[in-house]
């Protein structure tokens, strides 16, 4: 283990034995799954809370959430103190991609549709699998998944250049999380969260000053502070966490690819919860998605 690798796995106990455990426990996939679950309960509940305490003020509080419970499981301070230059910098990069990401995206959500926001997100992942899928048989498993990406996504332009702005931004820094997260995840113990504990806390004072004003109404009211810890640990907790430990035995391109399966989790979230029964063509999408994704085979 090189002095990177030693600095961020900087002994956070929750982070370190049980959850390396864990890791070698239960398939990549599972915590994947996982992810991509919660990956969309998040939003839909953050999307309610608009009203109440704005979309930059839900954004700050979803972070908040997240730097609060990571801060006493894996120490972030020590972590960054303990840590080589390069590894701070990819921490501090990490970190700030986080923020803007997560602000952007509840940005986009605020003026665009769910579809349109998720079908530019997954633009960018396509990029990310395309430069590591190399074989003929990966390349042809992501046409297969980007086909039935395509077909379960309704995808409407829009006449709103600030909603697509903040969009393509959040698309961006979603190749970013993917590039960035990766490198921590394969750089720590325990998946990576002590390096995430880190990241999120650096996250939280980049948006210290941007959404505080807005997020102050849900400190008056008890139940709407509940609903926000809620989104938070739906959206940058369980996520998160469950990314890391996918990333840290997962080719990156895999990873990406993976990614195709989200679309499949919100329809089966609108089944479940919202009882939104998908046709035939969702249903032919979900089959070609989960098809690509199983045809392709990791890189050794």
């Amino acid at each position: 283990m090189d002095d990177q690798t030693q600095a961020l796995a900087a002994d956070p106990a929750a982070a370190g034995s049980t959850l390396g455990r864990l890791t070698e426990k239960l398939p990549p996939h599972v915590w994947f799954g996982v992810s991509a679950v919660f990956h969309y309960l998040g939003p839909a509940f953050a999307v309610l809370l608009f009203p109440h305490v704005g979309v930059l003020g839900m954004a700050w509080l979803r972070i908040a959430t997240a730097a609060l419970i990571f801060a006493p499981l894996t120490h972030p301070w020590r972590t960054l103190s303990r840590a080589e230059r390069s590894s701070r910098l990819l921490l501090l990069a990490f970190g700030a991609c986080l923020a803007v990401m997560n602000c952007s995206f509840y940005l986009a959500l605020d003026r665009l549709p769910i579809s349109l926001v998720a079908a530019i997100e997954f633009v960018g992942t396509i990029g990310v699998a395309v430069i590591g899928l190399k074989t003929p048989r990966n390349l042809a498993a992501l046409a297969i998944a980007v086909a039935g990406t395509l077909l379960l996504i309704d995808v409407k332009w829009s006449s709103d250049p600030l909603g697509l702005f903040w969009a393509f931004l959040n698309g961006t820094l979603f190749v970013g999380y993917i590039v960035l997260g990766h490198r921590v995840a394969r750089s720590g113990a325990g998946g990576g969260i002590a390096g995430l504990g880190a990241a999120m806390a650096i996250a939280f004072i980049i948006v210290l000053p941007i959404g505080f004003r807005d997020a102050l109404p849900a400190f008056f009211s008890p139940p709407l502070l509940l609903a926000a810890i809620g989104v938070g640990i739906c959206s940058s907790v369980i996520p998160y966490i469950c990314d890391q430990l996918a990333m840290s035995r997962l080719p990156r391109a895999s990873f990406a690819l993976m990614l195709s399966l989200l679309p499949v989790t919100a329809t089966l979230i609108g089944v479940i919860v919202l009882r939104q029964i998908p046709g035939l063509t969702d249903c032919l999408g979900i089959a070609l998605v989960v098809a690509g994704v199983a045809f392709h085979k990791p890189a050794r």
